[in-house]
């Protein structure tokens, strides 16, 4: 037996990139901002502005720290990054106290992940 057309409208069926490339996946961290926010201050609220803000300054930093713990892995020559490298990107990337409170927030992440 044919197999039988579609019934979906074309504004409904799947779209793909006609260039053959498929598009750059964007990472959004707005939940976990808002959760964070409630943690912090219950009562307070956050705009689209400036959740767009905090989410281009959480993907900045990410980049930084991923570029340098590139380096690091490439200065040990290792192919591998290690959560000793990602702390020691940390380390040179943030100042002083934040810089304590992240790696030790990284430390209690990777403890609770490798028990589980």
């Amino acid at each position: 037996m044919a197999k039988t057309p579609s019934k979906q409208t074309p504004a409904k069926a799947a779209k793909k990139p006609t260039d053959g490339k498929s598009k750059k996946r964007v990472e959004l961290y707005s939940t976990y901002i808002y959760k964070v926010l409630k943690q912090v201050h219950p009562n307070t609220g956050i705009s689209k502005k400036s959740m767009s803000i905090m989410n281009s300054f959480i993907n900045d930093i990410f980049e930084r720290i991923a570029v340098e713990t590139g380096k690091l892995s490439t200065y040990n020559k290792k192919a591998t990054l290690s959560s000793g490298e990602i702390q020691m990107a940390v380390r040179l990337m943030l100042p002083g106290e934040l810089a304590k409170h992240a790696v030790s927030e990284g430390t209690k992440a990777v403890t609770k992940f490798s028990s589980a």
